[in-house]
């Protein structure tokens, strides 16, 4: 069996090539030029790797045609919620032609190939709280650029099922964190300026932005083991939340990691990681998933925060 992972050099798609690899799938991935090698410098002599750029019809069609993967793990995207405030069309754009060149590609070539989408929380945007858990019958109202390019993958996926038969499984992930995480999201950057300050290359003072928020953390070893389950025992045209079933605020979250910390911190507020708009909470349900694969969180958000603070330990 093959898989292809997009963006596999990525946070995500790095944990995902170790899993597949454990399953003794052959795993191709696509990187481009500037794609960083660091998160599988240590599988370089297990995967196969293929420059493709996704947003190219005729580069994704060569990829497809001369690969043509059993399974397709579609992971490549522009993910940072800011970025997409700065760079709203190039954000929509990225995540939303990427995927339909993955879909043409697959449809003409006629493959039988398995499908998942990984689709985000964000799409939910503005949730009451009485809407809590979130299950995947509850409006979608986004409320930033990403969140929107989102909505349209998750709705093409539908489409291109209904459409054309494509075997298509859309997971809507709420936040994974973990190892390898990208220093530009909340968990991974209050780790690192943990890490500067035990290092002593920063003034012992953490820079946040709004800790009132409300996040359901999954650890992502957790969320790639969903993701393969998703393709073995979903149903295909079906969405499923990829969720822990517990949230924290931010302000906790932080706490979380100082606990593993010595050293004396000050926290501050910097009003420029504020956000335009901010959804306030986002508490996933994920029996649906649990219910149809068996699936269900293992890895307690203690260890998650743990490893991630170390993973920054041994960075250089």
């Amino acid at each position: 069996m093959k898989a292809l992972v997009t963006g596999i050099s990525g946070f995500v798609g790095s944990h995902m090539a170790e899993f597949l690899l454990r399953q003794g799938v052959e795993v191709v991935g696509t990187i481009r030029n500037r794609s960083r090698m660091d998160h599988i410098s240590h599988l370089r002599q297990e995967i196969r790797l293929a420059e493709c750029e996704l947003r190219d019809p005729f580069s994704v069609e060569t990829l497809i045609g001369r690969e043509r993967p059993d399974l397709i793990f579609h992971l490549a995207a522009q993910s940072f919620v800011p970025t997409s405030w700065n760079s709203p069309i190039d954000t929509i754009h990225n995540n939303v032609a990427g995927q339909v060149n993955l879909f043409e590609a697959v449809r003409r070539f006629e493959l039988p190939a398995k499908i998942q989408i990984a689709c985000s929380s964000e799409e939910y945007g503005q949730v009451e709280p009485e809407e809590t858990p979130i299950r995947e019958t509850n409006p979608l109202r986004p409320l930033s650029p990403y969140a929107i390019s989102k909505v349209a993958q998750d709705y093409l996926g539908y489409q291109y099922h209904r459409s054309y038969g494509l075997h298509v499984v859309r997971t809507i992930t709420f936040n994974h964190t973990g190892p390898r995480r990208g220093e530009n999201f909340v968990t991974s950057n209050f780790a690192k300026q943990i890490v500067d300050i035990e290092k002593g290359r920063k003034a012992p003072v953490i820079h946040v932005g709004n800790l009132e928020a409300k996040r359901d953390f999954t650890d992502v070893r957790d969320v790639v083991r969903g993701y393969w389950l998703a393709l073995e025992k979903g149903q295909p045209g079906e969405n499923y939340n990829i969720a822990s079933g517990t949230c924290c605020t931010i302000a906790e979250m932080l706490n979380t990691l100082l606990s593993f910390s010595n050293v004396s911190i000050e926290v501050q507020t910097d009003p420029s990681r504020l956000r335009p708009s901010d959804v306030q909470i986002l508490l996933g349900d994920y029996r649906k998933f649990q219910e149809a694969t068996g699936w269900k969180p293992e890895i307690p958000f203690q260890r998650t925060m743990e490893d991630l603070l170390q993973y920054w330990r041994s960075q250089p």
